[in-house]
């Protein structure tokens, strides 16, 4: 009997070991580092989180057990229980790398964003791999339209307006091109797990495009996130992107009259994102250092400014992985790598469809001085209204250093 207890047993813990879920290149989730939050948060205020922005509608029951005095973390060994503060005035402090609003040195008239350390994310890479990461286009002899490139454009005009302003700024990166050393190569073993795990079908074809888009899908932007929280270590990161709807053929584009913005914060994971247990630290992470309120706040301030400037009405999420959050039409929650990654508070920007006409002709036009009329609206170039709206947005949050 008792031979086939610890037989079973055995089983049973080398069951749960096997049965880690882990996303595409993850380090395996180290569950101490949850222990600097005991007592930072009172059960009140970790529900309503968990509920209203990072697992709504249920998606962490399976993975997370709330009672009275704590909650029980599903971990592939041992569960890691998080004790909660008696109530939110007992709340221990919290331990975090950036600073709120409120903590920052006092503005001055001409340097609204004086002591702000922000890090700027131009998104994807451009260059040579424009066309890897499927972010280029080209109508006949046009110029091509190349997202990774037009937002390391508009990363260095936004960069000397907020060092103007008072700011402390960095980039993740500031050329084209990858920043992570890993290449498509030497994830070959990588890709196989990956769609092995998918159940997709593998072959030479599709193995090399998995491994190209573990490049810059995974590898890019967890090597940006190490930069971002071990060295640069930025009160606000601000990640740049151009949106856009399907363009079909890259070389025979389909252009669109839609046009329109929308903003993205952490949150809105569900059951079979929480089942990878990286994920699950990591959500834990953002929803226990507070970045939430921050994000919240101050992507608010930008989307008002963004949408008075560019005139864009709000993009509408029809699918379930996305929520509308923060009494903004503009502003979603929606779990993507580096917005639940990056560990401080994080304005992730959707701005302008690049294949609507209007956008396109914009694009064409460049960068140039003053304004210039597209559908009858004086306007300027593209890069410029991006950048000016950005930062108007963050003059607009920054410059009232309240408390929280």
């Amino acid at each position: 009997m008792k031979l086939w207890f610890f037989s079973i047993l055995f089983l049973a813990i080398g069951a749960s070991a096997f049965a880690q879920k882990l996303s595409a290149l993850a380090p395996k989730p180290d569950w101490r580092q949850l222990e600097a939050y005991q007592e930072t948060i009172s059960r009140e205020d970790f529900v309503w989180l968990l509920d209203n922005v990072y697992a709504p509608g249920g998606a962490a029951q399976e993975v997370i057990t709330v009672g009275p005095d704590s909650a029980r973390i599903q971990t592939s060994g041992a569960p890691f229980v998080l004790r909660f503060a008696a109530s939110p005035e007992s709340a221990k402090s919290i331990p975090r790398y950036w600073r709120g609003r409120w903590q920052l040195p006092p503005p001055t008239k001409s340097q609204p964003l004086a002591g702000l350390k922000i890090a700027i994310d131009p998104g994807h890479l451009g260059g040579a791999w424009a066309r890897i990461e499927e972010r280029w286009f080209q109508l006949g002899s046009s110029r091509p339209v190349t997202e990774g490139d037009m937002t390391l454009y508009v990363a260095k005009l936004l960069a000397a307006r907020l060092r103007g302003l008072g700011a402390e700024v960095s980039f993740t990166r500031t050329k084209p091109g990858p920043t992570t050393p890993l290449r498509p190569k030497q994830l070959v073993a990588e890709a196989r797990r990956s769609l092995a795990q998918s159940g997709s079908s593998i072959t030479a074809h599709s193995l090399a495009k998995e491994s190209e888009r573990l490049v810059y899908r995974a590898a890019e932007i967890r090597q940006r996130a190490r930069l971002v929280n071990e060295r640069l270590r930025p009160d606000l990161v601000l990640c740049l992107h151009f949106n856009a709807e399907a363009w079909g053929n890259e070389s025979k584009p389909e252009l669109t009259d839609k046009n329109h913005l929308h903003f993205l914060v952490s949150g809105a994971l569900s059951a079979s994102e929480l089942a990878y247990e990286d994920q699950r630290l990591n959500m834990l992470t953002k929803l226990l250092n507070r970045a939430y309120t921050e994000e919240i706040s101050v992507t608010r301030s930008v989307a008002a400014s963004m949408a008075k400037q560019t005139g864009l009405p709000p993009y509408e999420y029809k699918s379930s992985n996305a929520i509308n959050v923060g009494s903004s039409p503009y502003i979603w929650a929606r779990n993507l790598l580096a917005n639940r990654l990056f560990e401080c508070p994080v304005v992730y920007l959707e701005p302008y469809v690049m294949n609507s006409r209007e956008v396109f002709a914009r694009i064409q036009a460049g960068e140039y001085n003053g304004t210039r009329s597209f559908g009858g609206v004086q306007r300027k170039s593209i890069y410029q209204e991006y950048a000016d709206s950005l930062a108007e947005g963050l003059v607009n949050y920054y410059s009232q250093r309240n408390s929280p």
